[in-house]
């Protein structure tokens, strides 16, 4: 018997179902091989998201930081302007002060807070204050981002150039020289003072002028040992002048010594208060080895006066006119280890002759005009024999006369040498700091975890 023969359609309905089956399968596939790509495409986009507000928060919390440092800066300038409660919005203790800046909105639901801590509240002479701040940065559903900076400040000085003329400056001289030393090279106060020789001379030294017109910076014959800034002024020199290092030839100007990008500011300056009232000098003035004070109307030195200084004497003049008059056959002794500073408004007259210093820093002698554009002060330096000076005077007429030498450095409103002086610019007047703000001397960012554990318990306070 022959057995029955599988129907066709059987086949094809087994076929069919085969097909349908393999189908299911590759689809199943792609969409689990989409979900893959899909879930992997999203998780790359929310970690990219992640990474992007971490580096967002993180350059956000270095701004912060940033801000904390200026803000402890402008408080130490406050202290130096007089304001009388510069540390008001800080809590102090001893020496140091902390403060905490919340409420920084930083968009969307991102907040952020600084911490500064400061050393000293009030720093001495020469002192450099640390200013610590840490900022931290807090996004929702996130870790806060923080960042610590850490800096060190200085005093800026007014005499980073040893001659400047805000407005004018002028050589009629037909042999004025200019050249530079530094009186203090180690930068150490325990050792003595190199005076000025030929021997330790440099070509370091700057003149600058902020005149705006060619009338207002006149070299003519001027030597200058050194650099020359204008505030984009071609100078006016002579055949004979020249501007750049030594060996230079006369009637040259050695480009990489000469620019015209100079601006400054240079601030009134107001007279300290205190200080015993003199009606009358005697034939010296303080204590040997002890800082005083003193208040007078005028300093009028004539016909055979002395006064000789003795220790570190401040002298504040209030008479608005005439302050100060040192003329005829009077002398004004510094002696070795003693030092003046002078504040007047009124006129000077400084005899050269007339004016001792013996001392080889021209810091020892110092003359602060407390003058405003009111009224400027006219100055006049008599150079006939040797002076060591510093001369702040910003808004005053300075004009330095006759063939003698000049130490020191100068900042007038109009300056002119009217003879053949020789100027020599103690380049270690750059690093004096009286009266100037601070600045940031140097900073770094704090990421080393054991600074970060010793410097944490400070800005916790």
């Amino acid at each position: 018997m022959t057995p029955p023969r599988p129907t066709p359609r059987r086949i094809h309905q087994t076929t069919t179902a085969r097909r349908r089956g393999s189908v299911l399968i590759v689809a199943l596939l792609v969409a689990a091989l989409i979900a893959l790509v899909l879930g992997s495409y999203l998780s790359l986009n929310l970690g990219t998201a992640r990474l992007a507000r971490r580096t967002f928060d993180r350059g956000a919390a270095f701004h912060l930081a940033e801000a904390g440092l200026e803000e402890g800066l402008w408080t130490y300038n406050r202290v130096l302007s007089g304001d009388v409660a510069p540390w008001l919005d800080w809590a102090v203790s001893g020496d140091a002060a902390w403060r905490r800046i919340d409420g920084f909105r930083l968009g969307g639901s991102t907040t952020g807070t600084i911490k500064i801590y400061a050393s000293p509240v009030s720093p001495a002479d020469g002192a450099r204050p640390t200013v610590v701040a840490l900022a931290s940065v807090q996004s929702a559903g996130g870790a806060p981002v923080t960042q610590m900076i850490e800096t060190t400040l200085r005093r800026r000085s007014f005499f980073g150039a040893g001659l400047v003329a805000r407005e004018r400056l002028v050589f009629r001289g037909r042999n004025t020289t200019f050249d530079s030393w530094d009186s203090d090279p180690d930068q150490n106060p325990a050792t003595p003072a190199v005076p000025y020789s030929a021997a330790v001379a440099k070509d370091t030294g700057s003149v600058a002028t902020g005149a705006l017109d060619n009338s207002n910076a006149v070299l003519n014959q001027a030597r200058i040992h050194g650099y020359f800034h204008t505030s984009g002024l071609e100078p006016d020199l002579g055949d004979e002048g020249f501007i750049g290092p030594f060996g230079v030839e006369a009637g040259e100007i050695d480009p990489a010594r000469f620019s015209k990008n100079f601006h400054a500011d240079f601030p009134a300056i107001v007279a300290p208060v205190g200080g015993v009232f003199i009606k009358k000098f005697g034939p010296t003035l303080g204590t040997p080895g002890v800082a005083t004070s003193w208040r007078a109307t005028s300093l009028v030195l004539g016909g055979s006066d002395t006064l000789t200084i003795l220790g570190d004497v401040t002298l504040v003049l209030t008479d608005p006119l005439k302050a100060i008059s040192i003329g005829g056959n009077a002398d004004l002794i510094i002696p070795i280890g003693a030092s003046l500073t002078l504040y007047a408004e009124g006129d000077m007259l400084i005899g050269g002759k007339g004016v001792l210093n013996a001392n080889p820093s021209p810091a020892s002698l110092q003359f602060w005009s407390t003058a405003t554009s009111a009224r400027p002060p006219s100055i006049s330096i008599v150079g006939r024999g040797a002076l060591a000076c510093v001369l702040y005077a910003p808004e005053g007429d300075v004009s330095v006369n006759g063939n003698g030498v000049v130490a020191g450095a100068i900042v007038a409103r109009r300056l002119a040498f009217t003879g053949n002086a020789a100027f020599h610019y103690d380049l270690a007047l750059a690093r004096l700091g009286r009266h100037a703000p601070y600045r940031a001397d140097g900073w770094r960012t704090v990421d080393d975890p054991v600074k970060l554990a010793a410097l944490r318990p400070l800005l916790d306070h």
